[in-house]
Order: C-alpha cells, then sequence, then structure tokens
C-alpha cells in the first residue's frame, strides 16, 4: 500500500497545498486502488473515474494558478447511494430503483463540490437504508475489510461508506444515520463517524427513510476530518425547511476554532452497570481504558441515573421508522411481486398498520423522553457507551430480525449528536469503538472530546491487514 493512499483528508490537503503531492496523483492512486481491490470488496455501486480525473486535472491548474477554491480542493470522497447527483443513477440500493436517475443534485453534494471536492462514486447501502448490519440480498453485501477469510458485517446501513475508507479506497465519505448508519460501519470499519443533531445538515436530495429522524454525516479517518467534512456540509438549507431557525449551538468545529482545548475539567457521564449486559468482555475492556484514558487527561468521569433503558428507547425509534418509512417506500414493500430484500420488508411493513393516532403518541413519548435525558445529563458534557455490543459478526450468524443499534438508536430519539472513535482492536484484530453522546447541537463538544482522545491513542491510525498481499 502506497503511502498517498494511507493519508487522511487533512493529510493529502497538507500535501496538495505543500507541492508533495497532485491532485491527480492521488486520484490515480485511488483509482487504481479501487480497481485493484473492490471486486472482492464491494464497497462501491458506481465509479465516476473519467469525471474524477477530469476534476482532479482542474484541480491541479487551478491550484497552479493560484485559483484554490478552498483547503481540500482537488480531494476525493464517496457518496452513499442515498445522495442524488443530478443525471446519475441513485438506486437507495434497491433492485426497484436501478435505473433510477436523479433529477436534482443534493445541497451536502453541492457544497462539497463548490469546496473543489471531487466524487469518486457511490458507495453500497442497505436497501432503503433500512438495516444495521449491512447487508443487501440483491445489490450485494460489502466485505469489511478488517477479515479477508471470513466474510463479517460491514456495518449498516452506510456499508459502501465504511468499507470504502476502511479499506483506504477514500480518505472520507458521507453516510447517513437514522439509527446509527453512520456510527455502526463508523465502528466495524475502524473509523471515525459522526452523528450530526437533526437539522444540522440537510436532507435536500438524500433519499428518505424517516424524515424526522434522519441524519447524513461525515465517515473519516480521524476527529480533524469529521470536524471538517462537517463544517463543509452543515447549515441551513432553504430548500430543507428542517435546517432553518436552528441555535447557532456549537457549530463552529475547526481545529482553529475551539476543539483543540481537551478535556480537564469536562464532566463525562459512563453508561449505568445495567447496560453492560450483552456487551461482549473485549469491548467493554476497550470502554472502560477509554474512560480511563480520558480521566488521565483530566476528565471527570461520573455516574449518571438514567430515566430510561437504551432497547426500549430503540424499539421506540424502530415504530418510527417504520411508519415514516412506509410513507416513502410502502408501495415496494407491500408488493411482494418486486425485488425488495426479505430481510428489510419485516422492518418496514409494520409501519403501514400503525394508526395517526398511534404515531402521534409515539411521538409524544419521544419528545417526553428527551426531555427526561435532558434533565438527567444537564450537569454532563457528555455520555460514554461502547459503539456497539460486539465486534464485526459473521455475515452468515446473523439473526436478521434482531438490531445492532442498541447504542445508537437511543441518541436518534433524542436529538442528541454523537461522535464514535476507535478505541481497540479485539483478540482476532476487529475494530472496538467508543461513542460520545452529547445534546442537541453540541458536536464540537463530542469532536473534542475525540480529538483528546485520539491525540492520546493510535487506534485510528491503524491499518487493515493483507489487503495488498
Amino acid at each position: 500500500m502506497s503511502s498517498c493512499e494511507l493519508l487522511s483528508a487533512n493529510a493529502a490537503a497538507d500535501a496538495l497545498a505543500a507541492g508533495d503531492l497532485t491532485s491527480e496523483q492521488l486520484v490515480e492512486t485511488l483509482l487504481a486502488r479501487i480497481e485493484r481491490t473492490d471486486a472482492r470488496l464491494g464497497a462501491f455501486v458506481a465509479v465516476y473515474a473519467d469525471e474524477a480525473r477530469a476534476a482532479a486535472r482542474a484541480a491541479d491548474l487551478a491550484r497552479r494558478a493560484g485559483h484554490s477554491v478552498g483547503r481540500f480542493h482537488g480531494v476525493p470522497i464517496a457518496l452513499k447511494d442515498l445522495i442524488d447527483l443530478e443525471g446519475r443513477i441513485t438506486t437507495g440500493g434497491s433492485k426497484v430503483w436501478e435505473a433510477r436517475v436523479s433529477e436534482t443534485t443534493a445541497t451536502l453534494a453541492r457544497r462539497l463540490v463548490a469546496a473543489g471536492i471531487i466524487v469518486l462514486g457511490k458507495t453500497r447501502t442497505v436497501e432503503f437504508a433500512m438495516g444495521a448490519w449491512g447487508t443487501n440480498r440483491h445489490m450485494g453485501t460489502p466485505w469489511n475489510p478488517w477479515d479477508l477469510a471470513v466474510h463479517r458485517a460491514p456495518g449498516g446501513s452506510s456499508s459502501g461508506s465504511g468499507v470504502a475508507v476502511g479499506a483506504r479506497l477514500a480518505p472520507w465519505a458521507i453516510g447517513s444515520d437514522t439509527g446509527g448508519s453512520v456510527r455502526i460501519p463508523s465502528a466495524w470499519n475502524g473509523l471515525t463517524g459522526l452523528k450530526v443533531t437533526f437539522g444540522r445538515v440537510s436532507c435536500h436530495g438524500v433519499l428518505p427513510l424517516a424524515h424526522t429522524l434522519d441524519t447524513p454525516g461525515p465517515m473519516c479517518r480521524t476527529v480533524e476530518d469529521a470536524a471538517d467534512l462537517y463544517q463543509l456540509i452543515q447549515g441551513p438549507d432553504p430548500l430543507d425547511p428542517a435546517t432553518l431557525n436552528l441555535p447557532d449551538g456549537d457549530s463552529r468545529t475547526g481545529i482553529d476554532r475551539g476543539i483543540d482545548r481537551g478535556v480537564a475539567g469536562m464532566r463525562l457521564a459512563r453508561m449505568p452497570e445495567h447496560e453492560r449486559e450483552g456487551v461482549d468482555a473485549e469491548m467493554l475492556s476497550a470502554y472502560d481504558e477509554a474512560l480511563a484514558v480520558l480521566s488521565d487527561l483530566g476528565a471527570a468521569v461520573v455516574d449518571v441515573e438514567l430515566p430510561r433503558r437504551f432497547v426500549p428507547m430503540g424499539d421506540l425509534v424502530g415504530r418510527i421508522i417504520a411508519a415514516e418509512g412506509h410513507v416513502w417506500v410502502g408501495e415496494y414493500i407491500d408488493d411482494d411481486t418486486l425485488p425488495v430484500d426479505d430481510d428489510v420488508r419485516p422492518r418496514i411493513r409494520p409501519g403501514g398498520n400503525m394508526s395517526a393516532g398511534e404515531y402521534i403518541r409515539v411521538q409524544r413519548e419521544r419528545a417526553a423522553v428527551k426531555r427526561e435525558f435532558d434533565e438527567a445529563l444537564a450537569g454532563v458534557d457528555a455520555l460514554l457507551t461502547p459503539a456497539v455490543r460486539t465486534a464485526a459478526p459473521v455475515v452468515a450468524s446473523i439473526d436478521q430480525s434482531t438490531t445492532a443499534a442498541i447504542f445508537t438508536r437511543p441518541f436518534n430519539l433524542i436529538d442528541y449528536c454523537a461522535l464514535v472513535v476507535p478505541n481497540g482492536l479485539s483478540g482476532g484484530g476487529l475494530p472496538l469503538s467508543l461513542q460520545i453522546a452529547c445534546g442537541g447541537f453540541e458536536e464540537g463538544t463530542a469532536l473534542r472530546i475525540g480529538l483528546a482522545y485520539q491525540r492520546a491513542t493510535d487506534w485510528h491510525a491503524r491499518v487493515p491487514p493483507g489487503l495488498d498481499e
């Protein structure tokens, strides 16, 4: 593996600025790596090789002429196949939509292109983005690059984005998170992933699953990259009313804007003892060690009493996703003659039977849970949990009637933001992960904690072995 392939987005930007690397060299190296490895890994559903090469040549010319449009001009990115690019096919992971041509370009994609970032291609997703394991019966399940001998779950629903960044096919990617779909693939592929507060990033041009929960977000190698990518895509958008009239919150997230302040004096809550039940011993050991690292850096790790258990909170999220998802894709879910994934149908189909009254009651309970958590966590800066209960399981062993989103869904329910960072490796060499959950619009706080942790550890720098053998 060349050093060029190992560069984070920020490291690539530094090399471009210094003249040590050209965008054309970077893009060609990544395209060659995709050509060499992705037939096996299956991260991409489409690669825009010719267009990426042309954009890279243009970026190099602009930089030499003194007309760079920003720090990341010429740096490539991968986009989840829910994100519309006008004139391109966006399948949403469904055979039903395999010829669906986008009529618009997503706002977040427009912002990336305006910053000079080059779209390498679209990455695979669970059908209709409804599934935490990352599997897709008809369009293909990407192969987790951390175990090339056994097909392990890539995490979902942003499965291809997780594998693309984890396998060093792209320096960073965009996923979307409705119940954990940025965080779970980030956790299982050894990445840093940011679930943003609902409304902070525009969903215009992003195929919906649950319109009160969907949150596009960064999937990266480092906290620095996640902070910068978040800064590029966040902000008000007249085409998405959910992004308007929001509190300013903690959206100033660049390294020079406040997240590089350490954690001394912060109060960080550990999860209750009963939530440790069902979590693998290796995951708990890595979690406890991460808390110790943050304590050594000056944070106070404290106990709090939470008002609800995580599993029932996740069940509420599942009911909301089913109801709202059925509005968008129910006609395909309920038509048994169509090639819809049989693992996805039962996750959405019950939503068609939810009455308006029941839906309103669920949303009222959601609001009550949020108030309860806001009160319980008022005295702390973040609640820390493992990102998932286990390292990536073998695909053939997965019970598709269950979910991997035990620790992630609760924070979608209460409109919090959450960052996941690598915090260890299992005995089998698989990534383990820590989740840092903060109140709504406190992305900068989560990033600040994650940055301090990554500056004290090197788990985020680990690379899957054997890809080039």
